[in-house]
């Protein structure tokens, strides 16, 4: 019988052949081990070095760590083998918690970055306990020379999946670590054990917060006749009224518009213009934190005009105001409203995501009410102190038809606000002033401008109105060009579409002036956009991220997107151009 070091040379002799010639010998490696080699060749990781990068702070208030800690530490104490360690992981294989037994051997692991906040995914550690769990949603044991990168070729590491046990997702990975000299096929029914207590935990825990989430629903749902709405964690409810009176893509935006409301402490009711037109005015009733869990249960009403629940067969008028472009219903009935208050003299509070087009607008609503006045919107900004900003206020709104606008009120500091307060309360019932804020939670200062303004008016994100990206692009080219002949092929419109648009209309104007500069007439195709329109990031990037993003797509195209070259141009490895290309989904 071949002893264990045998065992070891062989698999090392066949990982030395598999990455020189690509050859594989199924009898000398499991299955699971070979598959695992072909997707770390695949995905360009280095074999003879680590290139891990540090993805985050980790997370220890999580319901995954707070179930997962009496499990850890009981085997920590326990544990019988001198140098292992006991390693939980997030569900992208990031490390959260990490135990060892001796120092030296938590030092060996620092070696190899195998520390919190390192991710230890297949795509950037290859074949290993940790990142081939993660892959294959199963148990793995990976010992010594089966690692593809040959520095963890002294450990061997026992992982098993974590899953939710209610909806069955993959939320992370323990992983027992130890020298592959000292390893024990024991380990691997070891860490599996482990992982069904940890998921016993998450599912007691998640008992506890599911039915807390459902007593306080149906305590609403006794008290209200109209909709309400629960949500924790992965568990929705909606009550019948809801149901019926919204269509698939209303039920999905008012999802969207109360999970977002989730972190929030906003108190008071935030209306949401849905895609259909309706308004749901969204309350959030019942807040609890559950073991790590957010629990809100939200009152909802919609606007009950006539035909608001035959969405389908409604015609809506679409309002053509100068200096505005958009059709589709979300924006159409934020026109529409702030319209109505402008006629009526009903002082506004336009509610959004800054530059969504809130302060444009007011202004030009206004402006087509009131086309013999001059609409002035009056920025704190553009002001050298807050004295001069507050004199302009009193001089603009001086007599009985002035029609202003202030953009964003909830910015302005406290003693700025403390002084245009009583200004605006002496003019109240007089002429017609829009303010704009965003959707964070109000100061106390700005919770005393609230009063005076009688109505608030939800302007959609660009992403929650992306229909309208089309006619923006023509509008926007219009006016960068003063109307030369100048519009974007189909292959950009598309990706114009595909982006999540944090900056919203002011940064889909930035992107094409940055466009045009490059080229001002004729039709302009995909590679001619910014850098930043290259990518379909899976998050919002930080602005060094967005600037490593912009010169990885430059060097690309300086190297005819070889790259290798390309890789080679910024300083880089291969492996680490390919994680950050699919990171910043560089296509």
């Amino acid at each position: 019988m071949s002893s264990r070091a045998d065992v070891q040379t062989d698999v090392r002799q066949v990982r030395e052949r598999f990455l020189c010639d690509g050859s594989l010998e199924a009898e000398t490696l499991p299955p699971a081990v070979l598959d695992s080699w072909r997707r770390s060749q695949a995905m360009q990781v280095h074999p003879d070095r680590l290139d891990l990068p540090y993805v985050r702070q980790p997370d220890t208030g999580s319901r995954l760590a707070h179930a997962a800690a009496p499990v850890l530490k009981g085997i920590t104490e326990d544990v019988t083998i001198d140098a292992m360690s006991v390693i939980l992981t997030s569900a992208d294989g990031v490390v959260m918690q990490r135990s060892a037994s001796e120092r030296s051997f938590m030092e060996a692991l620092d070696s190899v970055s195998l520390a919190p906040g390192y991710s230890y995914a297949e795509e950037f550690a290859g074949t290993n306990g940790i990142g081939t769990a993660l892959e294959t949603g199963r148990p793995a044991f990976i010992r010594g020379g089966e690692h593809f990168v040959g520095p963890l070729g002294e450990l061997a590491c026992a992982g098993a999946p974590i899953r939710d046990p209610i909806t069955q997702r993959l939320v992370g990975v323990v992983d027992l670590t130890c020298w592959a000299s000292r390893s024990n096929p024991v380990l691997l029914p070891l860490v599996k054990s482990l992982g069904s207590q940890i998921e016993d935990r998450l599912r007691e825990s998640a008992h506890a917060s599911e039915i807390a989430l459902l007593e306080a629903y149906r305590n609403q749902a006794r008290r209200f006749s109209f909709g309400v709405l629960a949500i924790g964690g992965d568990v929705l409810l909606m009550n019948r009224y809801l149901r019926q009176a919204l269509d698939t893509n209303d039920q999905i935006a008012l999802l969207e518009h109360a999970s977002e409301l989730l972190g929030s402490t906003l108190s008071g009711t935030v209306l949401a213009v849905l895609p259909s037109g309706q308004i749901a005015k969204i309350t959030a009733a019942d807040r609890a934190e559950i073991r790590g869990r957010t629990n809100v249960v939200f009152l909802v009403r919609l606007s009950s005009e006539p035909t608001a629940h035959r969405v389908g067969t409604r015609q809506p008028v679409v309002s053509h105001i100068p200096g505005l472009a958009g059709r589709s219903s979300s924006w159409q009935r934020s026109c529409q409203q702030v319209e109505r208050c402008c006629r009526d003299r009903d002082w506004v509070l336009l509610e959004g995501e800054k530059g969504s087009g809130r302060t444009k607008l007011a202004q030009a609503v206004a402006q087509h009410r009131h086309p013999a006045k001059t609409v002035r919107v009056t920025r704190a900004e553009t002001f050298a102190t807050p004295a001069l900003f507050v004199a302009e206020i009193v001089t603009q709104t001086d007599g009985d038809d002035f029609a202003v606008v202030i953009p964003d009120v909830d910015c302005l500091d406290e003693g700025t606000l403390a002084a245009v307060v009583p200004v605006l309360q002496s003019r109240a019932g007089r002429g017609w002033i829009a303010a704009t804020i965003s959707s964070s939670t109000p100061s106390p200062m700005v919770e005393l401008l609230l009063p005076l303004f009688t109505h608030t008016v939800a302007v959609p994100a660009l992403r929650h109105r992306i229909e309208d990206i089309e006619v923006l692009v023509s509008f926007l080219l219009r006016e960068l060009t003063s109307g030369a002949d100048v519009c974007l092929d189909a292959d950009a419109m598309r990706q114009l579409s595909k982006l999540p648009w944090p900056g919203n209309v002011a940064q889909l104007r930035r992107v094409l002036a940055e466009t045009v500069a490059r080229q001002r007439s004729g039709v302009i195709g995909a590679d001619k956009l910014p850098p930043e329109c290259r990518s379909v990031a899976k998050r919002r990037l930080t602005q060094m991220e967005a600037l490593e993003r912009d010169a990885i797509v430059r060097s690309l195209e300086d190297n005819d997107n070889n790259k290798l070259q390309a890789a080679t141009a910024l300083g880089m490895s291969r492996a680490t151009i390919y994680r950050k290309m699919r990171d910043y989904g560089i296509a």
